[in-house]
């Protein structure tokens, strides 16, 4: 899980086009969207993003890698959302 907030970063920053924008979807600051998805390039060892003071653009790596992104942050919404139904059913 400590890819986790790097993966979310990266991924609304791809929907959003600017780190400003992931910031406001994330609810946190623009500097926390940019050290996560700079931890993640850095740990992946490829870049993710070409930035300009305006726009991000998905390198050729970022785009292959943002399908895989969306799909883990899926399986894992639904693995909480799975957990959360089963500890709110009686017994």
């Amino acid at each position: 899980m400590k890819n986790l907030q790097g993966l979310s970063a990266f991924v609304e920053a791809a929907d959003a086009g600017t780190l400003t924008a992931a910031a406001a979807r994330l609810d946190v600051t623009p500097a926390a969207v940019s050290k996560g998805v700079a931890r993640l390039e850095q740990q992946l060892g490829v870049r993710l993003f070409n930035r300009s003071t305006r726009r991000l653009a998905l390198t050729e790596e970022g785009r292959r890698f943002l399908a895989d992104a969306r799909a883990a942050l899926r399986q894992l919404d639904a693995a909480v959302e799975g957990v959360s139904q089963a500890a709110a059913t009686p017994r």
